[in-house]
Order: structure tokens, then sequence, then C-alpha cells
């Protein structure tokens, strides 16, 4: 059989366009292959009610595990409870929704050997082919990219008694800071059950898993929390980008429709990476047909705009990731969430103004002046930020 589209990967990304097809165009034909014997992964994946429209809200709402109209976060010198709704969406709702809406669109526990524009290739030398391919295996190494790394470690904790929170706690850096930015996040799931992440933003991923587990134990006993059983841990490593040729990016892809992570569709500070794969599906279900060649222009042409939008956040991420000492590298954020609510809200959704820009940047920086003057103009030569 030749199909009309076939996704190499069932992550999030082509999971959603997968699932948003069968929605708006069950017309046409669209296989979704996974090499791994289930689909999502191990991921909790969460957003900002500013991220997305009412519509995609309403879409997606099937996904949802849990939403809290507010969230908290905790710095050395200053707390703050933010008015700003937040999700989460986990992959084990994830795969349970769209694996019984694929049904037998979806192939898994094969694994891919080879991808093309038009076809993919699989172990046990099956070949498909179709009239485009995106291929969504999540991050590919690029010699054009320059990389920090957001490395958490995460565990699904029963607890002996209620937490006592009534809300997500996204950054609680009130713990120690060596090799650079770190913190604690916190999802209260029910009122005995704790999602804890040991969230760390460094040059390069140096801590071991039993590091961080050790991490979040010590947490969990400083906040008096006592552990009745771990019932789920993942683990990952996300892109912070610092700078980058991205059509060179592009075109290392030879017209490959890509899509998440592997376009490069992701906040370039957070990480979060599920309000652009959300935006991709409706994008994808919109177009009048399926062709590969057009596809890629699409893709890449909504991926650059993506990434222009992101110049002044790539711009911070390197004065987060290259100014003053590791251990104080916290200030920054820290006098970020010292913002206005409508400001940080625009941030989350990489809708920044140019009044926020500059109230951002106004100031006395957190950071040495001299070395955070340094840090903007890293990676700054004409093959990286000045072709765009």
């Amino acid at each position: 059989m030749t199909y009309d589209l076939i996704l190499a990967g069932c992550g999030l990304a082509n999971g959603l366009i997968a699932w948003r097809l069968k929605q708006l165009r069950p017309e046409w034909r669209v296989l979704c292959a996974e090499a791994h014997s289930n689909i999502g992964g191990n991921h909790t994946w969460s957003f900002h009610d500013g991220d997305l429209s009412p519509a995609q809200h309403r879409w997606i709402a099937p996904l949802v595990v849990q939403r809290w109209p507010c969230y908290d976060v905790h710095f050395p010198e200053r707390s703050r409870r933010l008015p700003s709704g937040y999700t989460s969406i986990t992959s084990e709702r994830f795969a349970e929704v769209i694996g019984a809406a694929l049904g037998a669109d979806l192939r898994i526990g094969q694994r891919i050997t080879e991808v093309t524009p038009r076809s993919v290739s699989l172990s046990d030398g099956e070949r498909l082919e179709a009239r485009a391919v995106i291929d969504g295996r999540g991050v590919r190494d690029s010699a054009q990219m320059v990389l920090g790394r957001q490395a958490f470690l995460g565990q699904l904790l029963k607890l002996q008694a209620p937490h006592g929170l009534d809300a997500p706690i996204i950054m609680d850096a009130r713990v120690p800071q060596e090799q650079g930015y770190r913190f604690v996040y916190v999802l209260p799931f029910t009122p005995d059950t704790v999602l804890v992440e040991d969230t760390h933003y460094v040059d390069r991923h140096a801590l071991s898993a039993d590091q961080l587990r050790a991490h979040i134990a010590e947490y969990m006993k400083g906040r008096g929390w006592a552990v009745e059983a771990c019932l789920r841990e993942e683990q990952g490593v996300l892109p912070i980008t610092l700078a980058g040729d991205f059509p060179r990016f592009w075109s290392d892809a030879k017209g490959q429709p890509l899509s998440g992570l592997r376009a490069g569709l992701f906040h370039c500070t957070t990480g979060y990476s599920l309000p652009h794969a959300v935006r991709l599906a409706d994008w994808i279900a919109q177009q009048p047909d399926l062709d590969a060649g057009r596809l890629a222009i699409g893709i890449q042409t909504v991926a650059q705009q993506t990434w222009r939008r992101q110049r002044f956040y790539r711009l911070l991420n390197r004065m987060l990731f290259l100014a003053g000492r590791p251990e104080h590298r916290w200030q920054v954020m820290q006098r970020f969430y010292g913002l206005s609510d409508g400001l940080i809200s625009r941030f989350y959704s990489g809708d920044s103004s140019v009044a926020d820009k500059l109230r951002i940047v106004s100031g006395k920086p957190p950071v040495p002046l001299g070395e955070a003057l340094h840090a903007m103009s890293r990676y700054h030569p004409r093959h990286y930020e000045n072709r765009e």
C-alpha cells in the first residue's frame, strides 16, 4: 500500500499530527510507525494557558490529566504565585487516547532503519512508501547549532500523607546551586501523589541518575514528605539553543520533512515543545494535499519563522549559561520573576513585545555587567545569528 503520509516515530509531535488528521482529514491514508512497544515514550508534557488558542485547548482536552489555575515559583530572595493556568499531559494518557484513535494505522515494535522523504524501511526488511514522510524521531545532532542542556530526572511519588500543595511549583531554586542553574519542579497530581523533577541548566550533562535521585530524596526530606512508593521515573535532556545557523541546519535535512525537536520546533529557553507541536498539527491538517517537497518547504518556513521570533530568547540563554559564576545564575531567573504577570505569560508563549524585551534587559543586570555583555555577544558572528 502507498500511503498519503507516514509518520516516522510516534512521539509528541507526530502523535498529535496523526490524531489531528484523524479528526479533520479522515480521507487521508496515514500511518504512524514507532520503534518502541508504546507510543509517547515516558514523559510528562506541560504548558501554560496562554500558549494555546481557545480552539487548540478544546481539541487537545482529551489528553489532559490535570489543570491548575495558578502556579508558584520560589527563589532564595523571592517567592511568588502567578495567576496563569498550567496544564499537564502524561504519556500514559497520550498512548491511551491516540493509540485507540489510530488503531490499525499504528505500527509499533519495529525498528526504523531508513527514512527518506517518501519511504520508511523497517528492520524486518519491509519498505513502506507514501506521498510524504515526516521524521519526528527526536533531536538530531547538528554542527549548525550551539546548545546548552536542560537535564532532568523526575519521579512520580506516592506519599504517606497529603503534601498540602494546591498548585504546581514550576521552579524551586532554593536548592544548592553548583554547575549551573538548578531548580526542582513539582506537580501535585493528587493530594498524596507528586511528580518531582530535579532540573539543571548546564553546558553538559555531567550528573548521574543516582545523583539526581539523591537530590530528589534530599528535597523530599527537606519538605517533610515521606515517600511510600515511586510509581514511575522519567529522565531526559532537552536542548536549549544559544545560537545557530538555521538555514544550514535545515539544508542538512536534504529535503526531508521534519517535526518536533528534530525540526527545531520548541521554546529555546524553556524547552517546552507541546505548543509548537499543536500548531504544526493544525498547520498540516490545513494543507490541501500532501507532497514531500512542498511539505518540507512549508514546515521549514514555519520553523524559520519560529526561529526568528526567538532571537531575543537565545540572547537571554547566552546570559543564563555564560555570564556570572555558575552557582549565581539563579539570580537571572529570580529577577525575571519579579516582572509583570503579562510579560511572563507572553515570554512563555514566545510572543514577547518590544516593550517586554526592553523591560527584561533594563536596569542593573543580575550578573556582572561586563560578563553579561560578553555573554550576549558570544556566538554572534556572521555565520550564526546574522544569517537569518
